[in-house]
C-alpha cells in the first residue's frame, strides 16, 4: 500500500509541527520553498502528509526556521520513525487506507474515548460476533477475506492486555441499541454480552450505557471516537467513519466540540457500575 494513501501518526504530527513552525517564522509555502531551492508542491506535500520528510531535509527546514535543541532532537526522531512499518502492514490487500490509518491511531494512542451507536466496539468483540458482522457484509468483501479480518481485530484486541505501560486506556459509551440488535443469534449475542461484562472488569476499560430512556443526545449523528496522544505536541484526534471512508478532525475548535459531545454522552449514560448491571438484565431475559 502506497504510504501517501495512509500517512503514519508520525507523518500526520511531523506534517502539522513543520506547518507551524513555518507560520511562526512569518513564511509562506511559497517564500520557504524559494529558500531551499525546492517547488513549492513538495514543501505542500510535506505539510499535508502526502510525503513523508526526509531526515536531511528536515533539517535543511530546521536550520530555515531557525529550530534547535530539544524539539529539533523531537521532530528528528518524528522523521526517522515515520516510516516504520506496523504489524497490520502485512495485511494491505485487505484493509482499505480509512481503515488501516485507524488501526494506525489506535496503535499509537495512550487512550481511546468512543460513542458506539450501532455495533459493539471492535476491541469489545468476540470472535463469534465479529465474523456474523462481516459475513453479514460479505458483500462488501471479495469471498474469502472474512477471515482475514477477524483475524486483524483480534490481533488489535491485544493492547487491552499488554503491560500497563503500552495497554490502550478503553472508554466507551454503548447505545442501548447495541445491546439488543440480535448480531449472530440469540447464543451470539449473549456470548458477547457476557464477553462485556468480563471486559468491563479490565483496569483500563471504562464502559457505559446509553438507554433510550437518556432522549436526544450529543451523538445523534453517529459513531465518532477520541484517540489521545500525550507523547504527541497535539494530543487529540477526532476519528468519524463513514460508509466507504473517514473524516479525520484535528483542528482545535472541532476537536472541542467533539470533546464537549462526549462528555455529554458520559454525563447522560449509566455510570459504570449501573451500566453492568443493565447489561446482565438483558441477559438475564435473552
Amino acid at each position: 500500500m502506497p504510504e501517501r494513501s495512509a500517512p503514519s501518526v508520525r507523518t500526520r504530527q511531523l506534517a502539522r509541527d513543520l506547518r507551524r513552525l513555518r507560520e511562526a517564522a512569518a513564511m509562506t509555502g511559497d517564500a520557504a520553498a524559494s529558500r531551499l531551492g525546492w517547488s513549492s508542491a513538495k514543501v505542500s506535500r510535506i505539510e499535508n502528509a502526502h510525503t513523508p520528510v526526509t531526515v536531511p531535509d528536515l533539517r535543511r527546514l530546521l536550520e530555515l526556521y531557525r529550530v534547535t535543541g530539544a524539539e529539533a532532537e523531537r521532530l528528528e526522531d518524528l522523521a526517522r520513525t515515520a516510516r516504520q512499518r506496523g504489524w497490520w502492514a502485512v495485511y494491505a490487500e485487505t484493509l482499505r487506507p480509512d481503515e488501516a490509518t485507524y488501526i494506525g491511531l489506535e496503535a499509537e494512542a495512550t487512550s481511546l474515548h468512543c460513542y458506539d451507536a450501532l455495533l459493539v466496539n471492535g476491541l469489545l468483540q468476540t470472535e463469534a460476533y465479529t465474523r456474523a458482522l462481516f459475513k453479514s457484509a460479505s458483500i462488501m468483501f471479495p469471498r474469502g477475506e472474512v477471515e482475514r479480518r477477524v483475524q486483524i481485530r483480534r490481533t488489535r484486541q491485544l493492547r487491552l492486555r499488554e503491560s500497563d505501560r503500552q495497554s490502550l486506556n478503553l472508554s466507551v459509551v454503548l447505545d442501548e441499541a447495541v445491546l439488543r440488535r440480535q448480531v449472530g443469534g440469540p447464543d451470539v449475542m449473549r456470548d458477547q454480552l457476557l464477553h462485556l461484562v468480563e471486559e468491563s472488569e479490565l483496569p483500563n476499560v471504562v464502559l457505559q450505557v446509553l438507554p433510550y430512556s437518556a432522549g436526544a443526545h450529543a451523538g445523534m449523528s453517529g459513531t465518532f471516537a477520541v484517540f489521545n496522544f500525550p507523547h504527541f505536541k497535539d494530543p487529540e484526534v477526532i476519528y468519524v467513519e463513514l460508509m466507504s471512508s473517514e473524516l479525520l478532525i484535528e483542528d482545535e475548535k472541532n476537536v472541542y466540540q467533539y470533546t464537549l459531545a462526549l462528555n455529554d454522552l458520559r454525563s447522560k449514560a449509566l455510570d459504570p457500575g449501573d451500566s453492568i448491571s443493565f447489561i446482565k438484565r438483558i441477559i438475564d431475559n435473552s
